[in-house]
């Protein structure tokens, strides 16, 4: 419902409106609000005090006296005056001369054995770092030590295997070659026609090196990116022929 606003100089507002009172909810109290309390008054209200604390008042009679602080010393007996002239226990005899000395006792003669002994060499050290931090040489791993091994230089038992199969296999090759060799199926080249084959492919390889220099820096059409792969191919097939032919110095060849 609108609440009619009439202006200041109106007639209706002289008219006596009534007193709308509106009634408010109850207030909101917390149930655990007796808990809190008594935590409260158990806690913190019990240390509360008003003014000083209650103490109990010294008696008059109980003043501070003179020198009542100062430690006390035990009062001297007669007994303990006596006991620095006369004493109950006797010392042990002096030994003999036959007679061994205790272990663990350090005499003046073991102290001047000591003092003439070969002194100790001292171990030696390694240090790593600026600040002074050292270590057993020996353990630094500074030291040959591998050369005191029982199979120190000895070819290792894989390299000694991995020998034997190559052997193997160069006699196995070798014997291949020679059937070949007697059955005519084959031609040994000589030095002078090696060496011509392996000019030609060097040649061969430059010419290709060239055309490959000369292609464009963009590969933007298929045509030249292929042509670009078949250069690759041709030189690294003609770079594996030249390894080939420089590594081995007897090249077999069939007569056909």
């Amino acid at each position: 419902m609108f609440e009619i606003v009439h202006p200041p100089e109106s007639v209706y507002n002289l008219i006596r409106k009534e007193e709308v009172h509106t009634q408010k909810p109850p207030r909101y109290i917390s149930k655990y609000r007796p808990t809190v309390v008594l935590e409260k008054k158990s806690t913190k209200a019990a240390m509360r005090t008003m003014g000083p604390a209650k103490v109990e008042v010294p008696s008059p009679d109980k003043y501070l006296k003179k020198h009542s602080k100062e430690p006390i010393l035990t009062e001297k007996t007669q007994c303990s005056k006596e006991s620095r002239h006369t004493c109950t226990v006797r010392k042990p005899a002096v030994p003999a001369r036959t007679d061994n000395p205790p272990m663990g006792i350090h005499t003046k003669r073991d102290f001047i054995k000591t003092a003439t002994a070969v002194p100790m060499k001292p171990q030696p050290t390694c240090v790593d770092t600026s600040k002074g931090h050292k270590q057993l040489l020996e353990k630094s791993g500074l030291l040959p030590k591998y050369i005191k091994k029982q199979h120190y230089g000895e070819v290792p038992e894989y390299l000694q295997q991995r020998n034997e199969e190559e052997r193997r296999a160069q006699e196995e090759y070798d014997n291949f070659v020679k059937e070949q060799r007697e059955q005519g199926a084959m031609k040994h080249l000589s030095d002078e026609e090696r060496q011509a084959v392996l000019e030609g492919l060097k040649k061969n390889w430059d010419k290709l090196h060239h055309e490959y220099q000369g292609l464009s820096l963009v590969t933007d059409t298929m045509s030249k990116k292929f042509h670009k792969e078949r250069l690759e191919v041709a030189m690294k097939q003609l770079e594996n022929d030249i390894t080939l032919f420089e590594r081995f110095k007897t090249v077999y060849i069939p007569n056909n």
